[in-house]
């Protein structure tokens, strides 16, 4: 699959998510449970649009560029899909009673990371934290009476056919999205896999139920990291082989937070992740400046975890 290839994939993947996130927030404060107010979501999308506008503003007058968003309403409503996209993720995952500094400060960390964490990358930089979850590992952090949503309230009104109907539904579509557009199964099989090796290596080692340690995998909120948050592709690798060690990283890593009984293990597995990432991609363009006139072929040997492709 070549650039251009890619970069439609992608836009398509984000337009879809984007509609599908809108829809889950607007059934989630109307019928399925949300336990949030109606002003932090709109509070984190105020956040999110503004900064993400004047952030590219900054960049590019700095860089002696147009702005991304200029060119028309279809390009401006697409510049801003990332931002709506960690805009509602925050508000939807993060629980501060009502509170909405918390949310607000969170969603602009998750856009401030975009612009100001960037590795090289190619002939350019990209960004290598998954917005949305480092606003909310970085809200974690700082903040220890904020707490995740309960899983809860994803289906806490429906009942019979409907706790079957919304995950299977999440399934579906998100399967088809990381296949067709963003091309992340690998990624998602690799962390299935490590999730469940995981839970089993606990329970020979340190006697941790199995049931209880699989049984996270059963729920709307593990469905909706899976093929939503773990797969974000601007700040994953596109190769399979990188893919698969960057889905194991997570689920060892998860595994290892859990040893140590350190809770909202995913959030913080996967900002980990990024992290290790984003170093491996600095080394590795430092190691290529050190030694200008290196074979290009020599790009097989990065590690794959750091990998673009």
């Amino acid at each position: 699959m070549n650039t251009s290839d890619s970069k439609l994939g992608r836009l398509a993947g984000l337009r879809r998510f984007a509609i599908a996130i809108t829809i889950l927030n607007i059934l989630g404060h109307t019928f399925f449970g949300f336990e949030q107010s109606w002003a932090q979501p709109l509070v984190a999308l105020a956040t999110t649009y503004s900064l993400e506008l004047l952030l590219e503003l900054i960049d590019a007058r700095a860089g002696g560029r147009a702005p991304r968003f200029a060119g028309g309403p279809r390009r401006f409503v697409d510049f801003l899909l990332p931002a709506h996209i960690s805009g509602l993720a925050v508000a939807m995952l993060l629980y501060s009673n009502e509170r909405l500094w918390p949310v607000i400060f969170a969603a602009a960390a998750a856009i401030c990371s975009k612009f100001v964490l960037r590795a090289p990358l190619g002939r350019g930089t990209r960004h290598y934290f998954n917005p949305s979850n480092f606003g909310i590992t970085i809200t974690l952090l700082l903040f220890p009476w904020v707490g995740i949503a309960p899983p809860y309230h994803f289906t806490e009104n429906l009942t019979g056919v409907g706790d079957w109907a919304l995950p299977g539904i999440i399934i579906i579509t998100g399967t088809f999205l990381n296949a067709r557009l963003t091309h992340r199964l690998p990624l998602i099989l690799a962390w299935l896999g490590g999730f469940a090796a995981q839970a089993v290596a606990r329970n020979l080692l340190w006697d941790v139920n199995l049931s209880a340690a699989l049984l996270p995998m059963t729920g709307v909120a593990f469905i909706l990291y899976t093929f939503y948050m773990v797969t974000d592709p601007a700040t994953t690798p596109e190769g399979r082989r990188a893919q698969v060690a960057f889905g194991l990283g997570v689920a060892f890593t998860y595994g290892l937070l859990l040893v140590f009984h350190i809770v909202f293990g995913l959030f913080f597995a996967l900002t980990i992740v990024c992290a290790l990432r984003g170093l491996g991609l600095h080394a590795w363009a430092w190691v290529e400046a050190r030694a200008p006139r290196r074979d290009v072929s020599m790009n097989a040997g990065v590690p794959a975890v750091i990998r673009e492709g």
